[in-house]
């Protein structure tokens, strides 16, 4: 289906109606031979989803071929929003709406997903995920295809058309459903609460703190965000499957505690991880991460083992027949791909090590002692760190260069001390929001100062491993297919090697890393 996707973003000419015809006819083909156990029916299926995949980005892309020649004009029109940007600027206001009613010269426009950054008076408007807006602008096309390294390549990648720019909002049409509105109060009373204590005191602590728990990267200061970009640690404050996979753990603990069966407890976490995810924004990171999460909780629940790389394949399929535009977008491709790189090589590397190396095991086991058994606890970390880190970086090193040009080599080695750090403020942000909702607020200023210094320890550190050489590097790939098609290569190589017999040999891994390691040296122009 991702090969599809991609043929149908660089102009396979069929229309999305055929392209779905055709798919469905291979379906059935492919069906009807796997029942009679006929040999063809690989073919057809792989033929199925190709013509899937284009057929669905055409349908999704929307694109007529008559806004090629459509030049920038004002209009008015109605539109529902969408997912907000908060900008510390309260006078503009950003946003991916969903043109509701428009002009009669841009009828075709209902419907249509538009990214608007306008002028707005904050002291009448406060708009909201599924206000309905009057607004008015200069619409511009985007290109099919944006220029990389842009935010008009980001707005293109999820499939936007047109911008709106250089207006105001004239002000409301209509107000936002009972559900939104929650959602909008929630949010306000998390924002307050991850305040208590520290807001008047440490602004900045307090605005990392919750661009860590809310998503808010606007919140933080220009000096903080630039410090943990460079080092490779951003992605801690993208509400992801760090921060839904912490927060499971934390719900389904509570839960257990209090006795809950195993069944109405994985409908209440569910529950609560939806409320939660909607609340900071629906980013598609935090959906997708919390459809795995519901796929391996789901496996517990019946009962069933859980194949992580079957569960990462299954939430892959659910995302793109939702929203296939994803595929294009860098959080999808280095969340999915780093996630991959671990189940297919950081884990079973990890294994075929610890199998070959076994400190002490001729000693019996009661005989050890607290000193050896302290010791071969901390090697076997060591190793689980070392091994997941590096399959991490297949993936993460590539992508860098690919989205942001940068190389960041010490991120590896910064992201082993800070991602466990970082869980740390998520728990002491959720016991701070749990006693905050609970009117103990005294205990949740302690839980933020709590996190406000676990959050300082982070800065500190980070400010003294940047001060080191060669923690990153600017550069971008000599051509901008690389990225993609580099990462795709390194994880069909990973996937070859996992497919491989020989589970106790650490050198079939080899070959994913030298493939990395080629990517960096030979297609990234530095400087």
């Amino acid at each position: 289906m991702t090969v599809g996707l991609v043929a149908g973003r660089v102009g396979v000419g069929m229309p999305a109606g055929l392209a779905l015809t055709l798919a469905a006819l291979c379906a059935g083909i492919a069906v009807g031979a796997a029942w009679r156990e006929a040999r063809g029916w690989a073919p057809a299926f792989v033929a199925a989803l190709v013509l899937a995949g284009i057929g669905a980005y055409g349908m999704h892309r929307n694109r007529l071929d008559a806004w090629e020649r459509l030049p920038p004009r004002e209009v008015q029109l109605k539109v529902r929003c969408g997912r907000l940007y908060p900008s510390k600027d309260r006078e503009r206001f950003a946003a991916l709406v969903t043109v509701t009613e428009a002009e009669r010269h841009v009828a075709e426009l209902r419907g249509q997903p538009v990214y608007v950054s306008l002028s707005i008076d904050p002291r009448r408007l406060a708009p909201i995920a599924g206000s309905e807006l009057r607004v008015r602008g200069v619409l511009e096309r985007l290109p099919v295809i944006g220029e990389p390294y842009s935010f008009e390549g980001y707005l293109t990648d999820l499939g936007i058309n047109f911008r709106l720019a250089r207006g105001e909002v004239l002000g409301e049409s209509g107000r936002p459903g009972a559900y939104r509105l929650l959602c909008a109060a929630a949010e306000r009373r998390i924002h307050s609460i991850l305040g208590i204590g520290i807001a008047r005191e440490r602004p900045d602590l307090a605005g990392v703190l919750r661009a860590m728990l809310l998503g808010r990267t606007a919140e933080m200061s220009q000096a903080s965000r630039l410090l943990f970009m460079r080092s490779g640690t951003l992605h801690l404050f993208a509400i992801s499957g760090l921060h839904i996979v912490a927060i499971a753990l934390a719900l389904n603990g509570l839960l257990a505690f209090a006795r809950v069966p195993q069944l109405p407890r994985f409908a209440a976490g569910m529950v609560a991880l939806w409320f939660y995810v909607d609340v900071t924004g629906a980013a598609p990171s935090a959906v997708r991460a919390l459809f795995m999460v519901a796929l391996v909780e789901l496996a517990f629940v019946v009962r069933r083992a859980v194949n992580p790389l079957a569960t990462l394949t299954t939430a892959w399929l659910l995302v793109l027949l939702v929203s296939p535009l994803q595929f294009f977008t860098a959080s999808f491709q280095m969340s999915y791909g780093i996630v991959a790189s671990l189940i297919l090589v950081g884990v079973p590397l990890y294994e075929s090590i610890r199998s070959r190396w076994r400190p002490f095991e001729a000693v019996p086991a009661a005989d050890r002692g607290l000193v050896r058994r302290t010791f071969v606890w901390l090697v076997d970390q060591v190793l689980s760190a070392g091994a997941l880190g590096a399959s991490a970086s297949l993936v993460g090193l590539v992508a860098g260069v690919a989205f942001f040009r940068l190389l960041t080599p010490g991120s590896i080695l910064v992201n082993l001390v800070m991602i466990p750090i970082s869980t740390l403020v998520i728990y002491a942000g959720l016991a701070s929001l749990l006693c905050g909702l609970a009117g103990a607020t005294l205990l949740a200023s302690v839980f933020n100062h709590t996190a406000a210094l676990v959050l300082l320890a982070m800065e500190r550190f980070l400010e003294s491993a940047m001060c080191l050489p060669g923690m990153y590097l600017a550069g971008q790939f000599r051509w901008s297919v690389l990225g993609g098609c580099g990462m795709a290569a390194v994880l069909a190589l990973a996937l070859a090697c996992y497919a491989r017999a020989a589970p106790n040999r650490p050198g079939r891994w080899i070959a994913p890393f030298a493939l990395c390691t080629a990517l960096l040296l030979l297609g990234v122009r530095y400087g």
